[in-house]
């Protein structure tokens, strides 16, 4: 009778256990709270050969300056990671310098589809769209899933649909209009191939038509740790140029190229989507912090110049973890990229 008794009891606790998935206990280490620290990425590719004048160098530099600014006001006000990472992320949706809201690429049919992603460490909750054509700010489409909706990822008209509830910008088609992209679609086009990302540079006609092809993926995000020891990560893209069939990258995707867990640490991705989708670099980051317990530093390593490049895969990431540390990779020649440390440390880099 006691044997069928603790049978009983087992069974009762199993279904509790999977009908409740318990919340991240916080990692234990001294002086979690108080701390803030923010990273950003504006994309990786082979940077070097676009050979980039001062000033354009300086106006790439500008914006990271500028969307690392607003996050870190955010965080600095007492704001919450996710606060400071849809903050960050919109300064560089603006911008026509990268592959993200206003330059966004063109799809084959001569249209802009964007997808971004968002994850709360804290409770790991999540937001995704990803085809959507007319959201000014993707990111920000993204958040209001994450808190409105029972799915995680929303798609195309569906996803505008449901966003178009909660106050979200919408703009018109031409707004994501600029040259650049449009020569970049009309020649990859001509060459009947899709360009990774965004191939080559900003909306600058000083830029010829060989320094366009040198590959160039212009994926944005931003992870943070806000003073309640909470990490977020967040990103955002216009995928490829002249993608065809509805294709979607990692950017929105939770696990592959966005993942946030306060028990592990927040990683944004950036690079050729499908590398980073069939090695789920994200997650491998975070389950090597998480159940090896080794530091950000050698989790980052390993998946970036080790599992990545074994598969020949190309890109990088940005890390940030409860306490502060912040780690990113590339294998690539540059990745755009800036982060504020615990200790108010900047600093803004490109190769």
């Amino acid at each position: 009778m006691r044997y069928i008794f603790f049978l009983i009891g087992i069974l009762c606790m199993s279904i509790t256990s999977c009908n409740n998935p318990a919340i991240p206990e916080p990692m234990s280490e001294q002086s979690i709270e108080g701390k803030i620290a923010i990273a950003i990425h504006g994309g990786a590719g082979n940077l070097k050969k676009l050979n980039l004048t001062e000033a354009q160098e300086a106006e790439y530099k500008a914006v990271l300056d500028s969307a690392l600014n607003a996050g870190y006001a955010v965080l600095k006000k007492g704001g919450t990671s996710i606060d400071a990472v849809e903050a960050t992320i919109q300064v560089m949706e603006d911008s026509p310098l990268f592959n993200a809201g206003k330059g966004a690429v063109f799809n084959h049919d001569g249209k802009n589809e964007m997808d971004a992603a968002i994850m709360n460490g804290a409770d790991l909750s999540c937001g995704a769209v990803a085809g959507v054509q007319h959201v000014k700010n993707p990111i920000r489409a993204a958040r209001v899933v994450m808190e409105n909706s029972e799915h995680i990822l929303l798609t195309a008209k569906g996803a505008e649909d449901f966003v178009s509830q909660f106050g979200v910008q919408f703009v018109d088609a031409s707004y994501f209009y600029t040259d650049l992209r449009w020569q970049q679609l009309k020649e990859a086009i001509a060459e009947d191939s899709v360009k990774l990302d965004h191939d080559g540079k900003k909306a600058s006609a000083q830029f010829t038509i060989e320094q366009l092809r040198e590959e160039k993926f212009g994926t944005v995000g931003c992870v943070a740790l806000d003073q309640f020891g909470n990490i977020a990560a967040g990103t955002s893209t216009g995928g490829l140029t002249n993608k065809r069939y509805g294709r979607i990258g990692d950017a929105p995707l939770i696990g592959a190229g966005t993942y946030a867990n306060n028990n592990s640490c927040a990683v944004s991705c950036t690079g050729r989507g499908e590398d980073f989708i069939r090695n789920t670099i994200a997650a491998d980051i975070a389950a090597q912090v998480e159940y090896l317990k080794i530091p950000l530093d050698s989790a980052v390593h390993h998946s970036i110049q080790e599992k990545l490049k074994a598969t020949k895969g190309r890109g990088g990431c940005i890390a940030i973890d409860r306490f502060g540390h912040i780690s990113m990779s590339f294998t690539t020649t540059g990745m755009y990229r800036g982060w504020i440390d615990c200790e108010g440390k900047r600093e803004v880099s490109i190769y």
